[in-house]
């Protein structure tokens, strides 16, 4: 990623911050909207979920520009979703759904440029989460 494409994924997440809970019960909407199958891991209370998924959004996307930092985290996230069933062709899912999330709350700020630096954000940090390290700490 560039550093412009970090510092606009960082400043547009910053808009959907406080509304993380209302964010993530879109995401998730969305999300077993396109495969009613990934709600199975899903077990907890979405409210939580919800509110856990935007904090460790809002981690990785801080940490977008210490590769050092992010990367083993994704992994690390990566190896806990596997436990719950995740499977690596449920990232491509995951991303959709977040994609369109973003576009929904940012609307006409969520523009072609906005896009395509969170595109590759996530991008960068779903090919980490696809490695999952047999070693990598749970």
């Amino acid at each position: 990623m560039t550093p412009e494409q970090i510092a606009i994924v960082q400043e547009s997440f910053r808009t959907i911050a406080p509304i993380r809970e209302a964010a993530g019960a879109l995401f998730y909407e969305r999300l077993f909207t396109l495969d009613p199958a990934l709600r199975k891991p899903f077990r907890r209370d979405l409210g939580d979920q919800s509110r856990e998924l935007l904090n460790v959004i809002g981690q990785l996307v801080d940490a977008l520009d210490e590769p050092d930092d992010v990367l083993p985290a994704a992994r690390r996230l990566g190896a806990r979703h596997a436990g719950y069933g995740v499977t690596p062709a449920d990232y491509d899912t995951l991303g959709e759904a977040l994609l369109w999330t973003l576009a929904l709350i940012l609307g006409d700020d969520f523009d072609d440029e906005t896009r395509t630096a969170w595109t590759a954000a996530y991008a960068l940090l779903s090919a980490a989460m696809r490695e999952t390290p047999d070693d990598a700490p749970v």
